[in-house]
């Protein structure tokens, strides 16, 4: 069978207007010079020292860190109850809970933002670090339901039938025989949703009021040609982090899969 040149050409292309501006990240991150242009003046690490002497960076990435661990922990708990419910229980408006469910996932992220920005307000609650955390976990709930509906659609029900008839009750039987075989998929749910959580920016810009995140501090910080250097080389340090959680991540997913004699469609990477 003749394949068409023209389709691999086009994801050649597209591949590499993707991802070229990631490559360029640690070229500018050790070139040593302020000016963010060709040709590379040489070889520096000055730009991490600087990076690591940036006390408000400190600030940004703590709570950061905060926001994206309990983001990340309600996100696959709330992922958890519906994905159970989607797989093993039919009740009305089933179609239209879920679709509700999924809705920040496809919807603006701009608009998600206002929505609740609007509603936030309108009710007094000040914005704070809990906000942030509020609208990250809306945001993150979709992605922790698609990954671990895929863990529960995968599980085997003759199990879950064989611990009934042994007396197991079905608190039990959750605790002991389901929640071990989506294990994986719940550590991979957290893991995504961690990464989402820390790289979010819209959100965390609307939400955030007058408390400083790691998004918001880097978005800050080209406003001054003399930090950018120091930007590009701690967008280098996340992108090889967030790459690192995605592939474990990606691991944990194929081995719940594989955990449950499912059948890998596609994933992550």
């Amino acid at each position: 069978m003749n394949r068409n040149p023209t389709l691999k050409i086009y994801t050649i292309a597209y591949l590499i207007f993707l991802y070229a501006p990631i490559i360029l990240l640690p070229l500018f991150a050790f070139n040593d010079s302020k000016v963010i242009a060709f040709p590379l003046q040489g070889f520096t690490t000055n730009w991490f020292a600087e990076m690591w002497a940036d006390q408000q960076l400190f600030v940004a990435f703590r709570n950061s860190l905060l926001i994206a661990v309990t983001s990340s922990i309600f996100a696959t708990i709330l992922g958890i109850f519906a994905a159970r419910a989607s797989t093993r229980y039919k009740f009305p408006g089933k179609g239209g809970i879920l679709g509700l469910i999924m809705l920040p996932m496809v919807l603006p992220e701009m608009i998600f933002a206002m929505a609740l920005l609007v509603v936030l307000v309108a009710v007094g609650v000040p914005l704070s670090l809990f906000t942030i955390i509020l609208g990250h976990v809306l945001l993150c709930t979709p992605f922790a339901m698609a990954i671990l509906t895929s863990a529960f659609q995968s599980l085997d029900r003759s199990l879950e039938e064989a611990a009934y008839d042994l007396g197991e009750t079905p608190a039990s039987t959750f605790r002991l025989i389901i929640l071990p075989l989506v294990m994986p998929g719940i550590i991979s749910s957290l893991l995504i949703c961690f990464t989402i959580s820390l790289d979010e920016f819209i959100i965390s810009y609307f939400l955030g009021g007058n408390q400083t995140v790691l998004s918001v501090y880097i978005f800050g910080q080209f406003r001054f040609p003399a930090k950018v250097p120091a930007v590009m080389a701690l967008g280098f340090i996340l992108v090889c982090v967030s790459i690192c959680l995605l592939t474990i991540a990606e691991y944990f997913r194929r081995r719940g899969i594989a955990k449950t004699g499912g059948k890998d469609t596609g994933g992550f990477l």
